[in-house]
């Protein structure tokens, strides 16, 4: 494997917490793979939000949290799911821990498999670890774009980033292209772009000569109309690209689009985006080049807790075109 394994954020540890990342991201696509491969109805259900969850979601953070806690016993997790579901769910906990068995050397219980998931259970602080094991699983679930996302922040800025995907191609455009994708990032270090399997394909860089704009798939994720309106005013004329997860950063990232957009649905005004959405994604962008803020200007806040509740909406762009979509964004609103 040709990985170029850093520790220059985090002083002199003996272990690298960017290996570690990629070694922990790179299994659990592995996993996620295999569930998509194999996957049976029960396999999903609907959390009390509505929003799906699958045993890979489940099985992809049992296998990060145990890498993450087993490397650094001391750090904080905050993840997205609960075990919860699955201590009430014999049926579906034995499946999860199957697949996670496939990538343990020794064989483990249930029990544990939830005592990792649940590792992830931490609060916010000066540093932690943020973690969403499926960005995108109604993406997942059509076989389409999701991603494995992982950050490390200190006092409120990202300083590494890993986003695992598994279905995006290796060029966007391009029908032969291989498929599967690894982002790394840390910070003042520069965006490298990997093979799902851990080889080197090149260092990636945001494009000013692009001029096409991303945003989520689903209707209720963001505002679509304005995102049209905003993207006409900045004379972008090619159809958007619709994608699930923060695959939408890595296309900005490597120069595939020039903006990716999520102001909230105006059924949810109020909305406020989870911080493992986005720590990921934001230095991926920013290491390429691009810029991320929130849609009134503002740098992301990753210190108010699960929610950025400081912030309204997402703009990353290719740094370039970062002004005029807020100038837009204010002539909107007046």
């Amino acid at each position: 494997m040709l990985l170029n394994f850093s520790v220059a954020s985090f002083g002199n540890l003996k272990v690298s917490p960017e290996q570690t990342a990629i070694n922990a991201v790179m299994k659990a696509m592995r996993l996620c793979e295999h569930v998509q491969t194999e996957m049976v109805p029960t396999d999903a259900i609907q959390k009390t939000d509505r929003s799906p969850v699958t045993v890979a979601d489940f099985g992809s953070q049992a296998l990060i949290c145990k890498a993450i806690g087993d490397a650094f016993p001391d750090d904080t997790i905050v993840a997205e799911e609960s075990a919860q579901a699955l201590k009430e769910n014999a049926s579906l906990s034995e499946r999860v821990t199957d697949y996670v068995n496939r990538f343990c050397e020794d064989t483990v219980s249930d029990e544990t498999v939830c005592e990792w998931i649940d590792r992830g259970s931490g609060e916010v602080g000066p540093s932690f670890w943020t973690l969403d094991p499926i960005d995108g699983t109604k993406g997942f679930l059509r076989r389409d774009q999701y991603a494995v996302a992982l950050a490390y922040i200190v006092n409120g800025t990202v300083q590494l980033g890993v986003l695992g995907c598994p279905n995006l191609p290796h060029r966007l455009n391009d029908g032969d292209a291989e498929h599967g994708c690894l982002f790394v990032a840390a910070r003042g270090e520069g965006t490298r772009l990997y093979t799902k399997t851990g080889d080197f394909i090149e260092q990636v860089h945001v494009s000013e000569a692009t001029h096409r704009f991303a945003e989520s798939v689903e209707s209720t994720h963001g505002d679509s109309d304005a995102h049209g309106n905003i993207a006409n005013a900045l004379g972008i004329t090619e159809s958007p690209v619709r994608m699930d997860s923060q695959t939408k950063y890595g296309i900005v990232s490597r120069g595939e689009a020039s903006l990716y957009i999520r102001l909230p649905n105006p059924a949810s005004p109020d909305y406020r985006e989870c911080i493992w959405d986005h720590a990921a994604g934001l230095i991926v962008v920013e290491e390429a080049g691009g810029t991320v803020t929130d849609a009134n200007g503002a740098p992301l806040n990753f210190l108010t807790g699960k929610r950025m509740l400081e912030n309204l909406g997402i703009v990353a762009t290719n740094g370039k075109l970062h002004q005029h979509v807020l100038k837009a964004l204010a002539n909107r609103n007046n």
